[in-house]
């Protein structure tokens, strides 16, 4: 059976899609992107500062589905411009602890944004 995770901490999907469902003992983040849920818009252009605010919806949706960055066993990051993938790993570093998630980091063709990261998270 599907819960919907809702939070006005992250911002409202852009179709019709869920921010996150959590499916037994496993929630799953839809892709993010960089828009400040207090204001709706990608306030910086910088890879880092994108990467920071997309790491930072993806733990206000984990939380509001009752998990943390912790739980999270699988992410997939989406950069526009592979040359970003160092920038992008030193601010992603802060965001998790060991043992890391797995990951797979593919270049993607993205519009008006740096960075777009999905998550699969295991609750215990």
């Amino acid at each position: 059976m599907k819960q919907v995770i809702r939070t006005n901490n992250a911002p409202n999907p852009a179709g019709p899609y869920s921010q996150g469902l959590r499916v037994g003992n496993r929630i799953y983040v839809a892709g993010q992107g960089p828009a400040n849920p207090a204001t709706g818009k990608v306030e910086s252009t910088r890879v880092e500062d994108q990467t920071r605010q997309v790491l930072k919806n993806i733990e206000a949706i984990l939380t509001a589905g009752g998990a943390t960055m912790d739980n999270v066993v699988k992410v997939t990051a989406h950069l526009a411009d592979l040359k970003d993938f160092q920038a992008f790993n030193e601010i992603y570093k802060e965001f998790f602890n060991e043992p890391f998630p797995v990951r797979t980091t593919v270049g993607s063709q993205l519009n008006n944004i740096s960075v777009e990261i999905d998550v699969i998270a295991e609750l215990e």
